[in-house]
């Protein structure tokens, strides 16, 4: 399927859009005050060994202290190689005030710090280094043994029966020469002398290396043998990704251009609507069925329902149906959303063993395309399909929006009616612990309206009771669930 990048650059922030067939399937954003910090690398300090959590919290220089366990800790040079299935004890990796070099793994998410590793590793167009290893292994998505075998073959030739360093092949390299894979390995290696350098003679805590700005890391990650065109709209950049693609992929060079149209480059394909369409919670389908999608804090749960759809045959054929359209959209809402950690997906239930067998593949061939190596357990007991998806940076929800004021990201408010009752509640609770003449109840135009209508009966009640006039006030700032209760 054909594939083009479109990158839309302004002076606080780069978007880039993979469009595969003219449908969007993933965004990624990138603004100055908010730069993702994956992959870079920091010489930080201990700053506390938990044992019980089996991790170390380290100061990197960052508002946050990142978040170090012991399954991430490169065992030092000459200890005893860990025992298998067994964890090793963070109180023999790390002490408070050790000086360690980490690279960030997983985006600083919410309140949480940055996930930090100390196996670096280092990527090009077709390589991974990993400095502090001697491994070569070959990317699973290489299906081929024969083309796996070649590329270890080409690599051990580059690198000695006793290489310095360990390396990844990846998936980009599938077919590729031995030319190609050299001039990475000397380029890696190069990078890899300036980071140490940079190491030895830094400050503790400092940011040591930087990963390549977003327009250059969507090159040199998200472009393939099928990306017959990368487009963006600012021409002094573009001269900037063709530098770069030549030196590095220079199949690519020849397809960068400039944008010149009057029409905004996201307005191409429809990439904003698109946009605001993936930060809704419901997603239709196209029979008329529909998709309900919520991030909480521990997972992300999908809910497929028949909707407007009601099929040609029977229940079953419909309901089968609708599951197969779903399985594709959720795959690529999972990618345009970049939601990650654990999914549960909730299909319509099917009585059928052959159709949850197909679903599952369904569901299976549409994630196949996702860089971000989702895994597929079975259906639970419950009808339920687990799965996980890796999550390296913040979701596109995060990035764009901020938690409602009003509701603080329940997703719901106080109705008026409850507000009315927890008003009630509050002027007996101030008539017997003070004295007053007369009570203003401050709140919203829907509960004020409720108290002068349908409630003015308690109102009066409330007056014979306390024996004090009561007095309504409409405040357009308060929201629907504030209220004040002021003695005068």
């Amino acid at each position: 399927m054909n594939e083009e990048i479109l990158i839309n650059l302004t002076s606080r922030e780069v978007r880039a859009a993979v469009v595969e067939g003219g449908v969007l399937r993933e965004v990624l954003i990138e603004r100055t005050s908010r730069r993702g910090l994956t992959g870079n690398i920091y010489l930080g300090r201990v700053a506390r060994v938990l044992p019980g959590m089996q991790a170390a919290f380290v100061e990197i220089g960052l508002a946050r202290t990142g978040f170090l366990h012991a399954s991430d800790v490169l065992p030092s040079p000459g200890a005893p190689p860990p025992v298998p299935g067994l964890e090793p004890d963070i109180r023999q990796l790390l002490r408070e005030g050790d000086t360690v070099l980490v690279q960030v793994v997983k985006d600083q998410l919410g309140t949480k710090g940055a996930r930090l590793s100390t196996f670096i590793t280092m990527p090009s167009r077709y390589l991974v280094l990993l400095p502090r290893e001697a491994t070569l292994g070959v990317s699973g998505r290489i299906a081929s043994e024969e083309e796996r075998a070649r590329l270890k073959q080409l690599m051990t030739g580059l690198t000695g029966d006793s290489p310095r360093y360990g390396y990844i092949v990846r998936t980009a390299a599938e077919g590729v020469g031995e030319e190609p894979l050299r001039a990475d390995v000397d380029f890696l290696h190069r990078l890899w002398e300036v980071v140490s350098r940079q190491a030895q003679n830094s400050p503790v805590p400092s940011l040591v290396h930087q990963d390549l700005p977003l327009a250059i890391r969507v090159l040199r990650d998200l472009s393939n043998a099928e990306t017959h065109r990368v487009r963006i709209d600012d021409a002094r950049a573009c001269d900037e990704l063709r530098k770069f693609a030549a030196s590095v992929m220079p199949e690519l060079a020849g397809r960068i251009e400039t944008y010149p149209g009057p029409r905004p480059i996201f307005d191409l394909y429809g990439i904003e609507d698109e946009i605001q369409k993936a930060l809704a919670r419901k997603v239709d389908l196209k029979s008329g069925g529909y998709l309900v999608i919520d991030q909480t804090e521990a997972l992300t749960s999908i809910d497929v329902n028949t909707g407007g759809f009601v099929g040609h045959r029977n229940l079953e054929d419909t309901i089968f149906r609708t599951n197969l359209e779903a399985a594709v959209a959720i795959a690529r809402q999972l990618r345009l959303r970049n939601l990650g950690g654990i999914i549960i997906i909730d299909f319509i239930d099917m009585l059928e063993e052959s159709h949850r067998r197909q679903v599952l593949e369904a569901l299976n061939g549409a994630l196949a395309g996702d860089h971000a190596r989702p895994q597929v357990a079975e259906v639970s007991p419950l009808g339920l399909v687990q799965m996980t998806r890796k999550r390296t940076r913040e979701s596109l929800e995060h990035v764009l929006c901020e938690p409602c004021p009003t509701c603080e990201g329940r997703g719901h408010i106080k109705s008026p009616e409850t507000v009315c009752y927890e008003i009630f509640r509050e002027i007996l609770r101030q008539n017997a612990q003070f004295s007053f003449k007369e009570l203003v109840i401050l709140a919203h135009q829907e509960v004020i309206e409720l108290l002068l209508d349908e409630e003015s009966i308690s109102i009066a009640e409330l007056e014979a009771v306390t024996g004090k006039s009561i007095r309504l006030q409409m405040e357009s700032l308060y929201s629907q669930d504030q209220f004040d209760v002021v003695l005068v």
